[in-house]
């Protein structure tokens, strides 16, 4: 099994606001960035969606290290509340819809052929692919070719 190490940013200007996300992945020598920009989101949809792109990427189940400085998105992960929310009908458990419910199911659905660790790191604390994710994600959220966030409710 391919191993990758997955960086993963978001950023919003505002929140909600324009946003964007920005990813670093390394496979061996092999190096790749990727990144986009929302008109009006989230900073926590933005941190979804870097690492939902990022999964979508890989085109055979590999075994994935996450970084991401996210405690939303980490937590969800290593916690299980993804699963309760799944098993609650997207509920939480204090009975409140669950926020962002596109983005989740389609999170589950990335990571799922892959053996993921999921693991939070300090933003803002030196680390040079978080740092470049940063970048990249504010780069993007300011950029001219700013989609539309079809998920993201007004």
């Amino acid at each position: 099994m391919k191993t990758v190490t997955i960086h993963t940013d978001g950023a919003c200007k505002g929140n909600p606001g324009p946003g964007g996300y920005g990813v670093v992945m390394v496979s061996g020598k092999h190096r790749l960035e990727l990144s986009g920009g929302f008109q009006r989101t989230t900073n926590n949809r933005m941190e979804l969606l870097a690492a939902i792109v990022a999964l979508e990427k890989l085109n055979t189940p590999c075994a994935v290290t996450l970084l991401s400085d996210s405690r939303y998105l980490i937590d969800a992960m290593t916690k299980g509340w993804l699963r309760g929310w799944k098993a609650r009908g997207w509920v939480t458990a204090s009975k409140q819809p669950v926020k962002n419910p596109d983005l989740w199911q389609r999170l589950e659905a990335a990571a799922a052929p892959h053996e993921i660790t999921w693991k939070w790191l300090r933003g803002h604390a030196g680390h040079r692919e978080n740092e470049r994710c940063d970048v990249l994600a504010v780069a993007a959220s300011v950029g001219p070719d700013r989609a539309v966030d079809a998920g993201f409710p007004e």
